[in-house]
């Protein structure tokens, strides 16, 4: 399964109630009325400092007034350094993520290995292996013990950014490195030879488990189900689901609607439909991905008007539409040019009470650029902000490009400035477009590049 010429990266080795009974107390009346109560030990009373710094929205400031307090003598606890990483790491200011590692690398803090998981996630997720793997090796020197979740987590970050040798050496190594590998471990692996396109690799890799003594959980037969479906093999995702039932494993909504997806990329939409309802026969009640995957193939393949209907079907069956449902509608309608439609369904999911994510506004903001309305874009750029999602850096020079070339260049402008408080480059082409924009109305508007390219 793994070769042995992979590199080592990881060297450092993990270090490793009776019930009392007390007779019941005889009841006395008023006995204590007049004494004193002590508030009890277990109520947390807020800390103020910890308040004041979840206040501050913009995450440079939350540095700055950690900073600030750390520099007149403010002695920070577990509480405030890690409410701090967590909102670096989300902002992706790694610079300061490491600088407040340091500080507390140098006090005497007991860490938890939540904060690691989230570190390590967002170096991950950001392509930052190398810097997750050396925060990962250096875990103990936080006074903190590196558990198997952080094992997991590590491998899964491997996975992720293709660097599968490295996970297989990693799984190979993790009993000398303390850890005993579990079911989430080998389902990792496994969904990195699913990646790779690797049938052979994946089963041997499934073998290895049954060998330790793991036993798969739903999700292990998910992946394996997963990967014939998308082969088209149904006719073996169909048997592995009859031997996943023999062997005591209860198939999830998940795995229905990987076989729903299955039956749907070869054009079966009505056996998937029928799919979803016939589960419930066995013992398992439809959920909002399997109406989602009958959604995204009536709309995929046009039926926009047959994906609302469905929608409508679900609230009929009482079944509660959730972001990713009106998702579907928004991001297909979009991409057929109809960006009006898509914006009177994405005001429809707010007004019935469903808060759009980042995915959403998204959508919403390229759909409005495709068809040219640049202004409708920007508005909902603005409540984007507003609402804390950040866009893309191709959605702030897309929405740059098209105001500048209607001229829009205190729009532009805005844009520009918004991308630059969050550490975001403007692409070239967006400059170029913006100062042939500005060199062809007036000076003024001239004057306003000149000062936001100085800004850079």
């Amino acid at each position: 399964m793994i070769s042995s010429k992979t590199r080592t990266i990881f060297t450092k080795p993990v270090t490793q109630s009776h019930k009392i009974h007390h007779p019941p107390i005889p009841q006395t009346k008023n006995c204590y009325e007049n004494r004193p109560r002590k508030p009890p030990n277990n109520l947390k009373l807020p800390i103020p400092f910890l308040k004041d710094l979840k206040s501050i929205q913009n995450p440079d400031s939350a540095l700055r007034f950690f900073e600030e307090h750390r520099k007149n003598g403010f002695k920070h606890d577990y509480p405030s350094y890690s409410a701090l990483i967590y909102r670096l790491t989300r902002a992706r200011n790694f610079e300061a993520v490491e600088t407040i590692l340091g500080y507390i690398k140098h006090v005497d803090l007991r860490c938890k290995d939540i904060l690691f998981i989230a570190v390590i996630q967002h170096f991950g997720k950001w392509g930052l292996v190398d810097k997750a793997i050396e925060l990962f090796n250096g875990i103990p020197s936080f006074n903190c013990v590196r558990t198997v979740q952080l094992f997991n987590m590590m491998l899964n970050v491997l996975v992720d950014n293709d660097r599968f040798d490295d996970a297989g050496d990693v799984l190979r190594r993790g009993s000398k490195m303390g850890f005993r590998p579990n079911v989430v471990s080998f389902n990792i692996i496994m969904k990195g030879c699913v990646k790779k396109g690797e049938w052979e690799e994946t089963c041997k890799v499934f073998e290895e488990m049954l060998e330790r003594g793991i036993q798969p959980s739903v999700v292990t037969y998910n992946i394996l189900i997963g990967f014939l479906s998308k082969k088209g093999d149904l006719g073996k995702a169909m048997k592995l689901l009859g031997d996943m039932r023999e062997k005591g494993n209860c198939p999830n909504v998940v795995t229905y609607a990987i076989l729903m997806e299955g039956l749907c990329s070869v054009g079966r939409f009505d056996d998937a439909k029928k799919m979803m309802f016939d589960m419930e026969y066995q013992g398992c009640k439809s959920g909002m991905v399997n109406f989602g995957v009958l959604m995204n193939d009536l709309a995929k393949n046009g039926k926009i008007d047959e994906a609302r209907g469905l929608l409508v079907e679900m609230k009929r069956r009482h079944f509660k539409p959730d972001v990713v449902s009106y998702n579907i509608l928004i991001n297909y309608m979009c991409k057929e040019s109809r960006a009006l439609g898509a914006y009177k369904i994405f005001v429809e999911m707010q007004v019935e009470g469903y808060v759009p994510n980042s995915a959403t506004y998204r959508m919403m903001v390229d759909g409005f650029c495709k068809v040219g309305e640049f202004e409708r874009g920007l508005q909902v750029l603005n409540a984007m902000l507003t609402s804390g999602h950040w866009p893309r850096v191709e959605t702030f020079c897309c929405l740059i490009v098209g105001l500048s070339e209607q001229r829009k260049l205190s729009e532009a402008g805005f844009v520009i400035e918004e991308m630059l408080k969050r550490n975001m480059e403007v692409e070239l082409g967006a400059w170029e477009v913006l100062a042939r924009s500005a060199c062809a109305k007036d000076g003024v508007t001239a004057d306003l590049v000149t000062e936001l390219v100085t800004m850079t």
